[in-house]
């Protein structure tokens, strides 16, 4: 690097080569003319040879000149081009946030209502990430996580969403056989979702004996997410456990039916916790006061 002149001598010849005259390159760079002519010396004396032929009136560039002209103006425009993308991206981040949340979650509650965040600041982009472990945490540029768990995380600023609560659906059709009794269960098949235990969502299982219903005696069907588990369900192929996160508008628009007093609550809720380093950020206190503002009618409904 040390083989390279101050850019401050090649800026000014640049601009003497553009515009074909020191006084005009002194008036642009708005210093004198002998300042001029003492830099393109001075960037002579650095690269051993002579770049401009005062010879002639107006002075122009020499064959050595001409290669250097054309290698500073590709430099300055790539050095130009560069800042111009650093200064984007870096007010760019200023007006994003990155949202990790289950699949289910990002597909069936915070997608559907990501449009009206929109409509109020259209001038933040929100990016949605769902792990493959089904697992959010925050990872590497991660502002806010949205997660089920039993109590608040402490690994940020946290604030409740809305209790969670599960209960059975499945189509009307489905559903019409197990109106009367919930017992019904027990002959029905049942839709499962692959979740290791260690992720805390109770399967059919628990929700059986937190019932006291009997074990399921009929046929089941398993998947390995809740997007393909409530398709099964609009499918009229079974019953599924609803959880509010994903099955609630579902519930409101008809297309899913709950099963009559087959609600449960395993006490576990949904929680935003805004990272420790984001939570400066404009854009990520903005995206947490609209999060809670969106889930205060499930909140209330709760209540």
């Amino acid at each position: 690097m040390d083989r390279l002149p101050p850019l401050r001598l090649l800026t000014i010849f640049d601009a003497v080569h553009r515009l074909g005259s020191m006084q005009l390159a002194a008036a642009e760079l708005n210093v004198t003319r002998p300042a001029v002519s003492q830099a393109i010396r001075a960037l002579e004396d650095h690269v051993g040879a002579q770049l401009v032929d005062r010879s002639v009136k107006p002075a122009v560039a020499t064959e050595a000149g001409e290669r250097l002209a054309r290698s500073t103006r590709s430099g300055l425009a790539q050095i130009s081009d560069a800042i111009e993308e650093i200064r984007f991206a870096a007010g760019l981040a200023e007006r994003q946030v990155t949202v990790c949340c289950t699949l289910g979650m990002a597909t069936q509650w915070l997608m559907p209502r990501i449009a009206g965040f929109y409509s109020e600041h259209p001038g933040i982009m929100v990016n949605v990430q769902a792990p493959p472990s089904d697992l959010p945490h925050f990872a590497v540029g991660v502002d806010i996580a949205l997660r089920y768990t039993a109590k608040p995380s402490e690994d940020g600023v946290t604030e409740l969403l809305f209790p969670e609560r599960v209960c059975p659906v499945g189509s009307p059709k489905v559903m019409a056989a197990l109106m009367d009794d919930p017992a019904n269960l027990r002959d029905a098949t049942l839709i499962h979702v692959r979740v290791p235990q260690s992720y805390g969502w109770p399967g059919w299982s628990e929700y059986l004996a937190s019932k006291a219903l009997p074990r399921p005696k009929g046929p089941k069907q398993v998947y390995d997410n809740y997007i393909q588990a409530v398709q099964a369900a609009l499918d009229g192929r079974g019953v599924m456990l609803g959880w509010r996160s994903i099955t609630s508008a579902l519930v409101m628009e008809g297309r899913l039916v709950p099963l009559p007093g087959g609600g449960h609550d395993f006490g576990t809720s949904y929680w935003a916790t805004c990272a420790p380093d984001s939570h400066h950020k404009p854009a990520a206190r903005i995206f947490m006061e609209w999060v809670s503002k969106a889930a205060q009618p499930m909140r209330e409904e709760a209540a």
